[in-house]
């Protein structure tokens, strides 16, 4: 079964990890810490509502980049962008703990708030 687990992280570390070796000269984030953490948690909950249909891991998956696609469109990003951004941050683990750190407090406190 398509999980977020399963397939997000991996996702993101593919990204950050084939884009990693790119422009190390930029100093300033191509996007700042609170719309990573925008986009993330956007990108998470989009997994999360794919793998609620009860569709075939490959068929959810491409429903998943779709969906993925219209966040970053709607955000008004390109894929350079995401790929430089993902770069930024992962060659500073300090700062892209504090995104995750943030998005697993919003998707707590969200998930609170619902019950």
């Amino acid at each position: 079964m398509f999980s977020m687990r399963n397939t997000a992280i991996p996702v993101f570390l593919i990204l950050f990890l084939s884009f990693s070796c790119g422009d190390e000269s930029s100093k300033s984030a191509p996007l700042t810490r609170d719309e990573m953490v925008n986009l993330m948690m956007k990108v998470y909950l989009a997994e999360a509502r794919t793998s609620l249909l009860a569709l075939p891991k490959d068929t959810a998956y491409q429903i998943f980049l779709v969906r993925q696609d219209r966040i970053m469109r709607q955000m008004g990003l390109s894929d350079s962008t995401l790929r430089i951004a993902y770069s930024y941050y992962l060659e500073r683990p300090a700062e892209l703990e504090a995104i995750y750190d943030a998005i697993i407090d919003s998707l707590s406190l969200r998930e609170q708030r619902s019950r």
